[in-house]
């Protein structure tokens, strides 16, 4: 009985998992690692935010603006892709969950390698709680 109740416990934490896990592609990674990354030059980091927000907080250093309303985001962002081939792209934004959103919905029309930083830039975790570098931006 106690195996049967572990099964069916196990099987509905299951249930619970975001996709991305299920799938083996982690969608989300901290906000430190990013920046790591970026100074190694391991992945492209792009910030999707709006020129009105980079001006208020400055740009994650090693971070491209490419504002996620601007016309051709997708084509502008292959672009980025094609002029830094086998890099992962990193999508970082105000708190998390637009970029975790755009990396998921990019996913789904055949994106690979797509992740997104967890907290953003002003959430909980995110690069500015975590006390990384901004450049500003004009």
């Amino acid at each position: 009985m106690a195996g049967a109740r572990t099964r069916r416990a196990l099987l509905a934490g299951s249930l619970a998992l975001p996709a991305s896990f299920v799938f083996g592609q982690t969608a989300a990674i901290p906000a430190r690692e990013a920046h790591e990354a970026v100074q190694a030059r391991r992945i492209l980091l792009i910030d999707i935010r709006s020129a009105l927000e980079w001006a208020d907080t400055g740009l994650p250093q090693g971070a491209v603006p490419l504002d996620i309303d601007a016309s051709a985001f997708e084509v502008r962002l292959a672009g980025l892709r094609l002029d830094n081939p086998g890099k992962p792209i990193v999508l970082i934004d105000r708190t998390g969950a637009q970029g975790l959103a755009v990396a998921q919905k990019l996913a789904g029309r055949g994106w690979r390698d797509l992740r997104a930083v967890r907290g953003g830039v002003l959430g909980p975790g995110g690069w500015l709680a975590q006390k990384l570098p901004v450049a500003g931006y004009p």
